[in-house]
């Protein structure tokens, strides 16, 4: 089944960054958003299903919201992703690599 996932890796401490919260937005139009999915990333930082019950992965731009500042107080407090899904047949991991001062993502596999 294609579909969205992430990772989030605390690259300060080492490890996983478990229980942030994450939210999938589909544009629309230019400036409107629609929600289509949300979850908290589990004890190995990862979201594996975030797309909602029904929603089926379409060609579009995506946005991938991670709160950072419930997970930890940081220069970020929000890290915002957004990506462009052209071949919705396929899977897309977008992993985030969280600094306290910085981040870094990539299209994973």
């Amino acid at each position: 089944m294609s579909t969205i996932t992430t990772h989030v890796l605390d690259m300060t401490r080492g490890c996983p960054a478990a229980g942030i919260p994450v939210t999938l937005d589909f544009q629309m139009l230019e400036q409107e958003w629609k929600r289509v999915g949300t979850g908290v990333t589990d004890a190995d930082g990862r979201v594996r299903t975030i797309l909602d019950v029904g929603v089926v992965l379409t060609k579009g731009v995506y946005r991938l919201t991670f709160d950072v500042e419930s997970y930890q107080p940081s220069f970020y407090p929000q890290v915002v992703l957004v990506f462009r899904v052209e071949h919705p047949q396929e899977h897309y991991h977008v992993p985030l690599l969280l600094g306290k001062f910085g981040y870094t993502t990539y299209r994973g596999s």
